[in-house]
């Protein structure tokens, strides 16, 4: 069979033929074009870009496509979502007072690093021990920044060692699920019958993030004002215009950064009986457990001697977990399900040889992501079409041949970019600090202890309405509603794969958002202004968020709810007044029955289970 593109698609094949299954056909362009673009930069193609693609007849056309995409700046912020719940990213520091934490400039880092594609190696060892490579710069020292996005507490009264002994166990068990797929923090109060992983191995790991020059308590609420705890790194303005130019200050104010700094000295650790902060029994040394790979005595007994460790060519984890998560970003599910657990609780993987395959791939052509990712893309396993016969929705309901392409719900932060984008609102803006869209007044103030400067939730303006989900902020203790209904994370632990739901509070926030309310009046308000007849501006709505061609049949009933809303609406002129109310966009078209009329028929194509969902 001539079916397969490139190496993966040997493997899936074997696969489908042991089940009696054949490939999909590939997808059609315009579908195509709109998963490549959702999938690499999370933002829809214009309507002259899906038109490019479509038009370019050659052999290399999407190739072409994949490439422009991989060097977009929108590629590194794409890939970054994913690696911030990860790294536990959020903008206040946990618990009962949650006040705000400036830990932004580490997100525009990552966004950085994808973008100028640093090797997996790298990434991981600067994030790991950056503050440890012998003459460090500040860019790597800001990468160890992955390390402090835990929970930190300002409450009074907490006692001081409990909460250093958190600050390292959350490092532990970030380490552990992230880069190995392993929960180790089972680990922490006493031994398993079963397990391998020990509690002295936990505390072996543990012993690595156990000499930070921390405190459980650094300050409390109501004290003076600090925004990163120590250790930290200032970056000053000279910083960001030079060896820091990647970060989006806008301001002049002092800005800091929580990051790794080692004491002088070794602190000494122990195993903590029950896990109990105060119950020190048998002191342990810096290692790593033995039944993934014993660590080598010649590395030094440091973050730095971790990282080596993870690379080593005998680990035969770290390439592994990395891979399955980027099959797991662009088909929604890894070649091991469980993608934060290896172990012998998780899932056995789908197709083993070819995860060893791409593992020793990865490794061997230097740990590059972005050929990772391409490689991925241009299989045609990833480019078959999403429809399901009879014979594969009971051979293969669960698509777990890779038998046809899945259809997934987008995450939340792509949802709003899929709106913002197709309205013509989204701000492009790379980086910067978080932004307060959009959300119901009083959440703050209800769920919060009222102190401190996060007591309020203090609503955006202007152009930082229409930034991206990823730019959103993320209070702990009251996380975004509108995301939290589409599963996104609130960045209280490691979450390596998000829950996907499918609930009628979504769709009541796709009927009823003051973002969706507002994108469709301004896709509406600029079609209007092109003054095209009614089919012609319906064409194109669905052209916009849809990114294909309507059916006769989908023009002429979108065509028949317009006409019947705007007749409604004319007997009624404060109904349409006050439907287009939402959102502080301000529609250049007057006549107000006909905006109303065209925003609500826009509405019902956001409300497609298509303009959410990859297919």
């Amino acid at each position: 069979m001539t079916w397969p593109k490139n190496e993966i698609d040997y493997f899936i094949l074997n696969k489908m033929e042991e089940k009696g299954l054949s490939p999909n056909k590939e997808a059609e362009k315009e579908r195509l074009v709109k998963r490549v673009y959702m999938d690499v930069v999370g933002i829809l193609p214009t309507e002259a870009e899906t038109k490019s693609f479509i038009d370019d007849n050659s052999n290399k056309a999407y190739e072409k496509l994949v490439d422009r995409l991989l060097n977009m700046p929108q590629y590194g912020e794409k890939m970054a979502i994913n690696w911030l719940d990860i790294a536990r990213y959020a903008d206040s520091h946990g618990y009962q007072d949650d006040n705000y934490r400036s830990q932004w400039p580490w997100r525009d880092w990552v966004i950085y690093a994808f973008n100028k594609n640093l090797s997996y190696d790298e990434f991981i060892t600067w994030q790991l021990a950056g503050d440890l490579i012998p003459g460090a710069t500040k860019e790597q020292i800001l990468a160890t920044g992955f390390n402090r996005n835990h929970k930190i507490t300002e409450e009074g009264g907490v006692i001081d060692e409990e909460y250093r002994i958190e600050y390292a166990s959350d490092r532990t068990n970030t380490f552990g699920r992230s880069m190995l797929a392993l929960t180790v923090e089972c680990a922490k109060c006493h031994d398993h019958k079963y397990d391998p992983i020990s509690q002295k191995d936990y505390y072996q790991l543990f012993a690595f993030f156990n000499n930070v020059n921390e405190v459980g308590l650094e300050s409390t609420v109501g004290g003076p004002v600090t925004y990163a705890k120590n250790p930290r790194m200032d970056i000053t303005n000279d910083d960001v215009k030079g060896i820091l130019k990647f970060i989006n200050k806008v301001d002049t104010n002092k800005l800091e950064v929580s990051v790794m700094g080692d004491l002088d000295s070794v602190r000494k650790t122990y195993i903590l009986d029950r896990g109990n902060y105060a119950s020190k029994t048998v002191e342990v040394e810096p290692g790593t457990p033995g039944s993934v790979l014993q660590f080598d005595p010649s590395l030094p007994k440091n973050r730095l001697g971790l990282a080596k460790w993870m690379f080593d060519k005998k680990n035969s984890l770290t390439a592994r977990v990395f891979v399955n998560r980027m099959w797991q970003e662009f088909f929604g599910r890894g070649l091991v399900k469980s993608a934060a657990d290896f172990g012998m609780q998780g899932n056995l993987p789908t197709h083993p040889a070819l995860l060893d395959w791409l593992a020793v791939d990865f490794r061997d052509n230097g740990w590059d992501i972005k050929r990772l990712v391409k490689q991925i893309l241009l299989s045609a396993t990833y480019q078959q079409s999403s429809e399901i016969s009879d014979k594969k929705q009971r051979v293969d309901p669960l698509n777990t041949y890779w038998s046809y392409a899945p259809r997934i719900r987008y995450s939340a932060e792509l949802v709003r970019d899929m709106l913002l984008s197709s309205s013509g609102l989204l701000n492009k803006t790379i980086g910067g600090p978080s932004v307060k869209p959009y959300q119901p007044p009083g959440l703050w103030e209800l769920a919060t202890s009222g102190r401190g400067i996060l007591n309020k939730y203090m609503q955006d303006t202007g152009q930082a309405l229409y930034r991206r989900g990823m730019y959103t902020f993320i209070k702990r203790t009251v996380p975004p509603p509108s995301m939290m209904m589409f599963d996104g994370s609130n960045r209280d632990e490691c979450q390596v794969t998000r829950y996907r739901t499918n609930t009628p509070l979504q769709a009541l926030i796709m009927l009823n958002d003051p973002t969706v309310l507002e994108a469709s009046k301004a896709l509406a308000d600029k079609l209007l202004q092109q003054k095209a007849g009614t089919n012609t501006f319906i064409e194109k709505a669905f052209r916009s968020i849809l990114c294909r061609q309507a059916s006769s049949k989908e023009i002429e009933t979108l065509v028949a709810f317009y006409d019947e809303t705007k007749k409604e609406l004319a007997k009624d002129q404060k109904k349409a007044a006050t439907l287009i109310e939402p959102g502080t966009y301000k529609p250049k078209t007057k006549q107000i029955v006909d905006l109303a009329a065209a925003m609500q028929t826009i509405q019902v194509i956001y409300n497609m289970q298509e303009a959410i969902t990859k297919t």
